[in-house]
């Protein structure tokens, strides 16, 4: 008794020892987000200069240094790229792709070179270059031809461009699959000849192609580069490229190493079914790691090996599975070997619903970014490393979520537990993150907006004080732009700093400055009004002081003298939720600018991009955004097309051919668009000149406005073939929201209206916009805002079921006008266990206005069956369904929160009332 007794202590003293030697989870408000550079203008890579410098690309090329103890950004050159697709029918897109990576080499400090990676502005390709960055500039005569990867440009998308260094000076780069998304959000499958655009087995599935790869490589001082040990296929394998050290993906994004351990780690984009189908899973992302080389599935599996089916392009039919254990490239556009690896599965996966396996990662859009591993080791010295708690984790974030988690790893490296890192904070599209020199973690955020420079980019980082923390600035104005005199009202309100003896002790400055970075006025004070007087772009910087003087800034952009447009879209249909898919809608689209005028006057048609597109549920928002872009794009040369014919430059020069002077064409064909060439032909613009074409001078156009010349110069580009003509609508017209016949059709069309002002004397142009979205007439449990009393299951296939009397789930904003008739699709049979239920439709709460009642829905057997030939898995599962039937007792107007109430005052607390399938709106 006595030994036991000693054992039992031995063994609580050895517990209370391990815990003790535990790191306990730092406080969350010893953290602060300090913001370094806004403004950016599609922010891609970093990459850490010494000297407190931090060095960003661009994807349209630009090369940017921020000075953090200034807080300067410098321009530290331009790379011409390529940022369009041309597709089979001519028709010219934004491109995901451009200036997409950037790293420096390990040996910085004395070689002084840079690596980018970018798709070559000519050629279908992307290309690994080395660059020597001096004095804080690119010299461009230094570039060397790394590596090359050849792509198609017809369609979208993805381009990896993840780069990061082992300590063996080898590289790594993240490779994407460069493939058509198919608008199933399945895997791509398409053998049928000339559509090897359609197939995946022609790139990540291939093994003597490197699309769709991680490749490791070790780059030579001479510009070459050799295959180290340990790839995936060693030198000299038939139908292989050494290069490869992973293959299977689909869109892998940034990479990080372990230090320690070696392993890689990244964030893979997957594909956008929102539910299982004949095509095989769902759509999942994914957070990866490799201990070595290998197999990650693409395009035969995804997730914890997931199969797809395979696909007969002949007959259009999905067949049986693919095998894990014996995956084979047949594909008639592979190059490579037949046998492929068994696929790794991935560490953790998830859907747009909740994840059952990994629930913390929550519900909603997702584009998995990556980040990095922290050891404390890589910090030897540095002011402000993060706490030993973090040792061994891999810190990951999502580019639509907007969260960082922390995976634990054991000591095999396996997944073993998350935990929110920061939830206090949001992140606005990170794009890439990683810990910098001084121990704090750095996150480029790309900004709300795809394809333009967003006021919400910007570089941060995230400081742990374990002493006196810096005080968190935030800031807000009443407005940001309008015409002149304009009084605009700031306010700190939500300023604040955790230590308790800085409570109500903070002190706040506003500096104003202008677009040459003069100050222009300094104000004090939680709130403050200033009148700016004077047009022009200005910057109004809170700056945000504690009692120990650290300091903390944030800014606000304002244009003055220019006010933004108003848009205005009105739609004939008397519903402005849901469309019906039986008769075309009519719009009609007006402008006003206060310094342009409006549509039918000063603006004309053409200024104004109207773009209609249908964005299913589960969607890539890129190629939505990329057609809007190419919308605004075709607008704004409108603008420069329509000055050029206001002037007297048609009587020296036409379009296509040569005048007196050259055509607009040739001077396309001969000027890459680069900002340099931009400000030389302004200024040829602007002052005139001769001796480039000919004898002819040019004349001088002293009166043409700076901002209108580039307008000009913007439009005489896009003639050079890389403009931007996908189809537009007029300002008024008719569309027709019949939804497509593919499974996942259920989604939203969206009407987009846009106009960028031309600016004014001084200030910059403002874009405006106006959406407005259509839903499909049938709405899924997955889209409802709110509900009680239900249970989900998700295991093998989706069900959602309301639990008990009045248990209830709600739509919010959705606009009745016109609607008859809601029904209800059920399920209620022995499988699920229902007992029934009448369905109450109710206004704005579930105790609110009554509009109807369904009668009631019992049991009703369904039978196991596989949905006929031809049959979309929607319209089969209605067919299945019980429906209740609401017909509204008066007609409602405007935009409400609709309840589904179910009621059986029969049923016990704990008994399922009935399967929810789908709801249907009908007018």
């Amino acid at each position: 008794m006595f030994k036991i007794t000693i054992s039992v202590l031995l063994s609580i003293m050895a517990w209370f020892g391990m815990q003790a030697d535990k790191p306990t989870p730092p406080d969350w408000k010893r953290f602060t987000k300090v913001v370094l550079a806004e403004g950016l203008d599609e922010p891609m890579e970093m990459a850490f200069l010494p000297g407190n410098k931090v060095l960003i690309v661009e994807r349209k090329g630009g090369v940017k240094i921020i000075n953090e103890k200034t807080k300067e950004v410098l321009d530290a050159g331009f790379i011409e790229v390529n940022t369009k697709y041309t597709n089979k029918k001519g028709q010219i897109r934004e491109a995901e792709e451009g200036l997409m990576g950037v790293t420096l080499d390990p040996k910085f400090a004395t070689n002084h070179w840079v690596y980018l990676y970018y798709a070559h502005p000519k050629e279908a390709k992307h290309v690994l270059t080395r660059f020597v960055l001096k004095d804080d500039a690119l010299v461009m005569e230094s570039e060397k031809l790394i590596l090359e990867v050849k792509t198609q440009r017809e369609e979208c998308c993805h381009t990896g461009g993840g780069l990061a260094w082992d300590k063996a000076g080898n590289l790594f780069l993240t490779v994407g699959n460069n493939t058509v998304n198919p608008p199933q959000g399945s895997s791509n499958l398409v053998e049928t000849p000339g559509h090897e655009n359609e197939d995946d087995q022609r790139g990540p599935g291939n093994t003597n192609d490197l699309r769709g790869k991680i490749l490791r490589i070790h780059p030579e001082a001479n510009g070459t580069y050799t295959i180290p040990k340990g790839n995936l296929f060693p030198a000299g394998t038939e139908k292989t490229r050494p290069e490869i050290y992973t293959m299977g993906h689909r869109n892998p994004w940034r990479i990080n190493i372990d230090s320690k351990t070696g392993y890689i780690y990244w964030g893979e984009v997957g594909p956008d079914a929102g539910k299982d189908s004949t095509w095989g899973p769902k759509g999942y992302d994914e957070f990866n790691q490799a201990k070595g080389p290998g197999f990650f599935g693409w395009p035969y599996f995804i997730g914890n090996n997931k199969p797809y089916r395979k696909y007969n392009s002949e007959t259009k039919t999905y067949g049986e599975p693919f095998d894990p254990n014996n995956p084979v490239n047949n594909s008639v556009n592979n190059t490579g070997l037949v046998n492929l690896p068994k696929p790794m599965p991935a560490m953790l996966y998830y859907p747009y619903g909740q994840s059952p396996e990994f629930p913390e990662l929550g519900t909603s859009g997702r584009s998995a970014t990556g980040g990095p591993v922290f050891r404390k080791a890589d910090f030897v010295g540095a002011p402000r490393p993060w706490p030993d708690y973090y040792e061994g984790k891999w810190l990951i974030t999502d580019f639509m979520r907007g969260w960082i988690f922390a995976i634990t790893m054991d000591e095999k490296g396996d997944y073993q537990s998350m935990e929110r890192v920061l939830p206090d904070m949001n992140f606005s599209s990170a794009i890439d993150m990683d810990f910098g020199p001084s121990g704090d973690m750095y996150v480029l955020e790309y900004g709300s907006a795809w394809f333009r420079g967003n006021a919400n980019s910007k570089l941060v980082k995230i400081e742990y004080n374990a002493g006196n923390r810096r005080p968190s600035a935030v800031a807000f104005s009443d407005k940001n732009s309008g015409s002149l005199p304009l009084t605009v009202k700031f306010s700190a309100e939500g300023s604040s700093d955790f230590d308790d003896y800085d409570q109500n002790k903070l002190t706040y400055k506003w500096k104003i400055t202008d677009a040459k970075k003069a100050q222009v006025a300094l104000l004090s004070g939680k709130e403050a009004t200033y009148t700016f007087k004077l047009a022009g772009n200005y910057n109004v910087t809170l700056e945000v002081t504690d009692t120990k003087g650290a300091k903390n800034s944030i800014s606000i952009p304002v244009t003055a003298g220019n006010a933004a447009p108003e848009i205005e879209v009105v739609l004939s249909s008397p519903n402005q939720t849901f469309y019906f898919g039986k008769e075309p809608i009519n719009y009609v689209v007006k402008v006003k600018d206060k310094e342009d005028g409006e549509t039918g006057s000063k603006i004309k048609d053409d200024e104004v991009a109207v773009t209609f597109d249908f964005i299913p549920q589960g969607f890539d928002p890129i190629e939505i955004a990329a057609k809007q872009k190419s919308a605004d794009d075709m607008a704004q040369y409108a603008i420069g097309r329509n000055l050029i014919e206001a002037s007297d430059c048609k009587s020296c020069h036409q379009y296509a051919t040569k005048s007196i002077g050259p055509s607009y064409k040739d001077v396309a064909g001969k000027y890459a668009k680069t900002p340099d060439n931009m400000n030389y032909l302004v200024k040829k613009i602007k002052e005139g000149g001769s001796g480039v074409w000919g004898e002819h001078g040019m004349s001088a156009h002293p009166n043409v406005s700076d901002i209108d010349a580039k307008r000009m110069v913007d439009y005489i580009f896009s003639l050079g073939g890389a403009a931007a003509n996908v189809p537009r609508l007029g300002l008024t017209g008719k569309v027709e929201p019949i939804a497509p016949t593919y499974e996942n059709a259920g989604g939203n069309y969206v009407l987009r209206a846009a106009y960028k002002d031309k600016g004014a004397a001084k200030t910059k142009s403002i874009l405006s916009e106006k959406m407005l979205y259509l839903r499909s007439q049938y709405l899924r449990p997955q889209d409802l805002s709110g509900s009680s009393s239900v249970q989900i299951i998700t295991t093998l296939s989706y069900s959602f079921s309301f639990i008990g009397d009045k248990s209830y789930g709600f739509y919010k904003n959705i606009d009745l006008t016109s609607i008859k008739e809601v029904v209800a699709f059920l399920q209620v049979n022995s499988r699920n266990g229902a007992v029934g239920a009448n369905v109450e439709l109710r206004l704005d709460s579930p105790t609110g206005k009554l509009l109807g009642v369904s009668e009631f829905v019992g049991n009703k057997e369904v039978p196991f069956e596989r949905p006929p030939a031809g049959a979309g898995a929607a319209e089969w599962a209605r067919a299945r369904s019980t429906k209740a039937t609401i017909k509204l007792n008066e007609a409602v107007n405007g935009k409400h929160d609709v309840y589904l109430v179910f009621r059986n005052e029969k049923a016990q607390k704990t008994d399922i009332l009935a399967q929810f399938n789908e709801v249907g709106f009908f007018n």
